[in-house]
This record gives C-alpha cells, sequence and structure tokens, in this order.
C-alpha cells in the first residue's frame, strides 16, 4: 500500500509499490495470512510511519484521545491531522512530512505570526500557518505548492496563494482524512 512517505516519487511510476508490489526476500510471495493481533499490529505500524510519529509520542496521543468525547479512533486522527508537520504538508508547502519536519525545525515556519519549531505542536482552529517571506522563492517550496495544486487541498484547510500562508477553518471530520488507515483495529489493539 502506497504510505506517499516521499513524496512526489510515490506519483511516479518509480515508486516502489509499482515496481514491486510484494514483500522482500525469497519467500515474498509466498507469505502466510497474518493473524488478527498482526493486522493490529501491521494497522498501527502503517500510521505512525505516514504520521513520522515513534511508539512513545503515538502511545500519548491514543491516551488523549481516549479522554476526549466521541470515537477514539476518528480523535486519534484528528489529533494526528492537527501537528504542525502535518498541516503544512496538506497546505501543501512541503512535499513531503520529513520536508515539512525539515523546515519547521530549521524555523521557517511561522503560525500567527511567530516562529515555531516544534513539528508536533497542535494547529488550534483559527490559527494561520505560513512561510518565512524569503522562503516562499525557494524552488523546493514552488514545487511542493505545484504538487499540492495538482493533488489539492483538503477541505477543512483554507490556503492564500497571496499571503503564501493558510489556515485551519475547523478541525477534520474522519471523511475529511484521506489517509488509508483503520482506527478501529488500533483501538482495538491499545484496548487489550
Amino acid at each position: 500500500m502506497k504510505l506517499y512517505l516521499k513524496g512526489e516519487r510515490c506519483e511516479s511510476p518509480k515508486c516502489a509499490v509499482h515496481k514491486r508490489n510484494f514483500p522482500p526476500g525469497q519467500h515474498g510471495l509466498g507469505r502466510r495470512k497474518t493473524s488478527p493481533y498482526g493486522q493490529q499490529l501491521r494497522e498501527k505500524q502503517r500510521a505512525k510511519r505516514v504520521y513520522g510519529v515513534l511508539e512513545r509520542q503515538f502511545r500519548q496521543y491514543f491516551k488523549i484521545a481516549e479522554r476526549y468525547r466521541g470515537v477514539t479512533g476518528t480523535t486519534l486522527l484528528q489529533l494526528l491531522e492537527r501537528r504542525l508537520d502535518n498541516v503544512v504538508y496538506r497546505l501543501g508547502l512541503a512535499a513531503s512530512r520529513p520536508a515539512a519536519r525539515q523546515l519547521i525545525i530549521h524555523g521557517h515556519v511561522l503560525v500567527n505570526g511567530r516562529k515555531v519549531d516544534i513539528p508536533s505542536y497542535s494547529v488550534r482552529v483559527g490559527e494561520s500557518v505560513g512561510l518565512k517571506a524569503r522562503c516562499r522563492e525557494w524552488p523546493t517550496v514552488q514545487r511542493a505548492l505545484e504538487l499540492a495544486g495538482r493533488r489539492g487541498r483538503p477541505a477543512w484547510l483554507e490556503y492564500s496563494a497571496e499571503s503564501g500562508s493558510g489556515r485551519l477553518l475547523s478541525v477534520p471530520t474522519r471523511q475529511d482524512i484521506p489517509t488509508e488507515v483503520n482506527e478501529q483495529l488500533i483501538v482495538e489493539l491499545y484496548s487489550k
């Protein structure tokens, strides 16, 4: 399954999923069925890798999601989607989440006009996210904006090309989150 970790490469025929659509190794094509626990673990690992979060931080997000009212799995994905590195990626200011993390860590991202260099910062509704003025002309940022224009931006984000920044309009619903993760399996795994 494509996780879109490599940015533009996942859109091209060079993507590993197109080249070899089976697990590595001599017996990659003849793998056995996975157990229910294996499926749950695979789903959790997929979500962790998509959002670039380590195990301890992912578990903390799950504990926070459990405390909220509503469906725990959906709340977990909403928390992950509101991370600053993910918002920068979804706005199209970076080609991939690791590239967005690098922009943030190097201090090029502004939240409400102030520099924020923490990728796990949780963006609130109404906050504006953008790049410093000198960073907007960089070729990598221009390519990322062009790629995002073709890919499309989510409805819960608003992007203004004149100011080079975007705003979080609302907390995303499950239908607004394009990530192909079965969050119910993650909830079942952590509920054991």
